[in-house]
């Protein structure tokens, strides 16, 4: 259990590192928890500078074997700074958690990623 512990606190340390980002002037992303037991949720908030061109912005959480995506519409320079989402029971994996915002045309404006780690939580063994 103590090993089991360890490398968790190693993970939490490790996985909470951006794997890429561009534009972050524009976008930011925070998703917690960086290590959960799966079935796992995430909550993601995406904090957007005010700017009369955002129109939308999508997460995706994926993994080689799950996918799942929200989007909401913004209003322009109006919209909340920041927008929060859930995903529930998200399986095990090493996922990839992206913010895309878009443009009012639905062109790109800017992308940030984050990897998180699920971890099969051995319930039965």
């Amino acid at each position: 259990m103590r090993v089991k512990v360890a490398f968790l606190g190693l993970l939490m340390c490790t996985a909470s590192l951006p794997v890429g980002a561009g534009e972050s002037d524009r976008l930011t992303l925070r998703v917690s928890p960086a290590v959960a037991f799966a079935p796992a949720n995430l909550v993601v908030r995406a904090t957007i500078v005010a700017d009369e061109s955002n129109r939308a912005v999508e997460i995706v959480a994926e993994s080689e074997t799950f996918y799942r995506s929200s989007e909401i519409q913004l209003e322009g320079d109006r919209a909340p700074r920041t927008s929060m989402f859930e995903f529930r029971s998200l399986p095990p994996g090493t996922y990839e958690v992206r913010a895309t915002l878009r443009g009012s045309h639905g062109e790109h404006r800017s992308t940030i990623r984050q990897q998180i780690n699920v971890i099969a939580s051995g319930a039965g063994h």
